[in-house]
């Protein structure tokens, strides 16, 4: 399906059965809020396969939110297309945003609501889904009573409670302490193998980048476009990258892979600082 945005670029939309190698393309694509300002994006090329976990860094102001919002519809492109699921994608952001009236169990219902859930269904359902975040004993807190992970973890629960083939998730992680971070992490890619989800993941963290994504994108300075891209899948899977003994260790290649993400992410700061 493709609808005219008010620009009079097309934006086309897809159910997931019809493009099976790709979930989402977006083809030169621009965005601009003032003229004045220039370009957001700007010619920029992505294609993500079903269920792929995408990790996506730049520096701040490169786009990086403004592309999650047009692959989310949010936002239309000034320029270029974007295909995209037809029921949009669910999103996680840096605060959970969970209603602070609510219970844990309360707040993931009203997603499965929204989603068309049967009422009679949904208690069920949504203690489920605080079960894959393991959280099933918090269901009749609420939001004052949690920690910040144990938040972000039932904001996860409520985001896939939307039913959505894509999750998109800016810095969700960003605000919470060393330790809980790494801990959601794991927990992120365990819920991403048991799900199957179409992941986009904003990070300005590289380990974190490196850590979750199977493709780790720079975003350039502004205007945003993608100038770099690895695939850390190798080096996460010691049979098929060969990890023989004495040699080279997985976690000395993740950490080598790190420092030249880092460098070259430096490199593109500094080229918009100067």
């Amino acid at each position: 399906m493709t609808r005219a945005t008010p620009q009079g670029t097309p934006r086309e939309t897809s159910a997931p059965s019809a493009a099976p190698e790709a979930v989402i393309r977006l083809e030169n694509l621009g965005k601009t809020f003032v003229a004045e300002d220039g370009p957001v994006l700007q010619n920029l090329d992505l294609t993500i396969e079903r269920g792929q976990f995408v990790a996506l860094l730049g520096a701040s102001g490169s786009g990086k939110t403004t592309l999650l919002n047009v692959v989310a519809g949010l936002e239309e492109p000034t320029e270029g297309s974007v295909t995209a699921p037809a029921q949009g994608a669910a999103m996680m952001f840096q605060d959970s945003g969970l209603f602070p009236w609510l219970t844990a169990g309360k707040n993931v219902e009203l997603a499965l609501e929204l989603a068309g859930v049967a009422k009679a269904d949904r208690t069920d359902r949504a203690r489920e889904l605080l079960e894959l975040v393991r959280l099933p004993h918090v269901a009749d807190k609420r939001p004052h009573e949690l920690s910040g992970g144990m938040r972000q973890r039932v904001g996860l629960a409520r985001a896939l409670a939307q039913e959505r083939e894509v999750l998109l998730m800016d810095e969700p992680f960003s605000a919470l302490d060393a330790i809980t971070r790494d801990l959601l992490q794991d927990e992120v890619l365990r819920i991403w193998e048991v799900t199957g989800r179409t992941i986009v993941f904003i990070t300005h963290n590289v380990s974190e980048a490196v850590h979750l994504g199977q493709r780790v994108l720079l975003l350039s300075s502004r205007p945003g476009r993608i100038v770099q891209e690895w695939d850390t899948g190798p080096w996460k899977d010691p049979a098929s990258y060969g990890f023989e003994a004495g040699g080279q260790s997985r976690e000395e290649t993740l950490d080598e892979l790190t420092r030249t993400i880092t460098h070259r992410l430096r490199e593109e700061i500094g080229r918009h600082a100067r």
